[in-house]
Parts: structure tokens; sequence; C-alpha cells
């Protein structure tokens, strides 16, 4: 497996020196380091060069590293079921950079694309219809991102008086603050085989 993929990383590498800036084989999966501007014409050439053929495209993601420069990494996975091979691209992305998106080359990017645009912000050039995908259109910030707070900026309740949906700012109350660490085992009336040790060292 990894002489193979030792085979295909060379390959595009020599193919394609322009876009691939490095690219490494870590527990049998490929993993190519890819130049943002370059994206789309790499994946065309993955899509058509008879050595990849890799026709499929199993998911586009993210990652945020808040304290780079270029915080977020995209991250591209795809499938040659003609090679029975599996490739991810990694491309470096600073938070103001537009990614070109690859609808045209692989239709199912379009969801993939909206769904990063949603959790994490991130904007893609040349998308047909970025808008929001899992959280409603008045959502303020992206849930993804490492600075997002845990427990959001507003909440969502249906209010019974209005007979609607209401959206208010975050308010925890003090008993959601207020935590029982007791163990489950504590207070029970019965001894656990074992337990009767511990009284004895006493």
């Amino acid at each position: 497996m990894t002489h193979a993929l030792t085979e295909l990383g060379t390959h595009i590498e020599l193919k394609r020196a322009d876009c691939v800036l490095g690219w490494t084989i870590a527990n049998d999966e490929l993993t190519l380091d890819v130049a943002l501007p370059n994206i789309t014409g790499l994946v065309e050439f993955l899509k058509t060069d008879a050595t990849c053929r890799f026709s499929t495209l199993v998911d586009i993601t993210a990652v945020d590293y808040p304290a780079r420069a270029k915080r977020f990494d995209m991250v591209y996975h795809f499938l040659s079921m003609y090679q029975n091979q599996r490739i991810r691209l990694r491309v470096a992305v600073r938070e103001e950079d537009m990614v070109p998106s690859i609808t045209d080359v692989y239709p199912a990017a379009n969801w993939f694309e909206r769904e990063v645009f949603d959790m994490y912000g991130i904007l893609f050039s040349g998308h047909p219809d970025l808008r929001r995908i899992l959280t409603d259109y008045g959502f303020r910030g992206h849930p993804l991102r490492k600075d997002f707070p845990t427990t959001g900026y507003t909440e969502v309740r249906y209010d019974e008086a209005q007979k609607r949906v209401v959206y208010e700012p975050v308010s925890l109350v003090q008993e959601y603050r207020q935590f029982d660490f007791m163990s489950p085992w504590e207070g029970a009336e019965y001894i656990l085989p074992g337990d009767e040790k511990k009284e004895e060292a006493k």
C-alpha cells in the first residue's frame, strides 16, 4: 500500500509541481499540501488523469488553528474506485482568503462548501448559492471556530404567550451552574464486592 501511495504522490508532484507544495504518507494515507490559488486545477487533474481517476468527492471540511497566521486548513477527501485509492488535499487558508469553489468539477461540493461556510465562516468564490445550511438565517457566528462560545450567543425557545419562536441572548440561570459530583455508588444501600476491604482498613 505504501509503495503504491509513494508512486502516486511522486506522479502527482511531477505532473503538477505548480500546485503541490509537498506530500506525506501516514497511517497508509496520502496527504498533499496544495497552494490555495491552484486547488481547482489540481482537483481537475486528479479527476481526469489516467493514473489518478479520483471520480468521487467524499468530503470537504476544515480545521481551525486560531494561533496561526493561516488560521484554517481546508481538507478535501477523494476516492478513486478505479484505482482503489484515497487521497487527502490540505490547503492553508487565512481568515480573509476566499477559496475557489470546486463545484464546477464536483457538483457534490455544493453542500460541503456551504457547510464549511456555515460552520467556519470560510468564503468560496464562484459558489452558485453560498448560504447557511445547518444554522438559521439570522444565526450569529460560526460554531466550529475554536473561539465560538460553547453556549452560543442566543437561545431559541417557543413562547406560549406569543405563540411563536423567540430568540433571546443566552442567560444561564444559577440552577444550571450547580453540579452534583457525587458518585452514583455513594449513598447506595448495598455494598459492592470489595467495599468491605475499605471498612476493614479503617
